[in-house]
């Protein structure tokens, strides 16, 4: 028991970035986030012609079909006031194959937030509640450690940055678009560079919450 309990703790401080980073993400995937963005001062207007209201109805949709029980197809059935389709084919299969991959790393979160649970549940009733914190201490430094490094890269060379995350998770270029594409005057590069770096910043927070805070409760026990 002593091994698996001393194994579980590792592995708690090893998942901790993973675990801080997807809640920042989930923080930032909500209405909220577009309300905040699309009413910066120096957000880029859309040259095609969007207008701020359009953006934020036709934005908090799109952002809720990732998460939502609509079906696949749903975002073929939105029209412009014209008749005319939001988004064409290319966009549409990009913006399903970005569901799919939501919504599988939402199970993952709440997968991971299930085991913190359940690692916090067997050190109470182990009494080993010191060593949990110390999990959760040096989850916090590791945290902070990456968040620093992905920062780093955002601020040096995003477009790199980006290109490799989709790269890694998007076949060929099915996410490249033309920029009066609807997903490009929805969802701008700026818009793209604020999410990553507020999910870095909130990351960092956290990761100096658990560090400090960890480290605090365990030297109390």
């Amino acid at each position: 028991m002593k091994i698996l309990t001393k194994l579980l703790f590792m592995l708690l401080t090893v998942l901790s970035p993973l675990i801080l980073l997807m809640s920042s993400v989930r923080v930032l995937m909500t209405p909220a986030f577009l309300d905040y963005e699309y009413n910066l001062p120096k957000f880029p207007a859309d040259p095609y012609g969007f207008t701020l209201a359009d953006r934020l109805k036709w934005g908090k949709i799109s952002m809720d079909y990732l998460t939502n029980n609509e079906s696949d197809g749903f975002l073929n059935t939105l029209k412009f006031e014209n008749g005319s389709p939001l988004y064409n084919e290319r966009e549409t299969s990009h913006m399903l194959d970005v569901r799919r991959l939501v919504q599988a790393g939402l199970k993952v979160w709440y997968g991971l937030l299930v085991f913190t649970v359940v690692v916090l549940a067997i050190a109470l009733i182990t009494r080993n509640m010191r060593s949990f914190w110390k999990a959760v201490s040096n989850g916090g430094w590791w945290t902070m450690g990456l968040i620093v490094l992905i920062l780093a890269a955002v601020l040096i060379n995003f477009d790199g940055l980006f290109t490799a995350f989709h790269a890694l998770f998007f076949k060929g270029d099915s996410w490249l678009f033309f920029s009066d594409d609807t997903l490009i005057r929805l969802y701008p590069e700026k818009l793209w560079v604020d999410a990553f770096i507020y999910a870095g910043i909130f990351s960092l927070v956290a990761g100096a919450i658990c560090a400090f805070l960890g480290a605090r409760f365990a030297h109390h026990e």
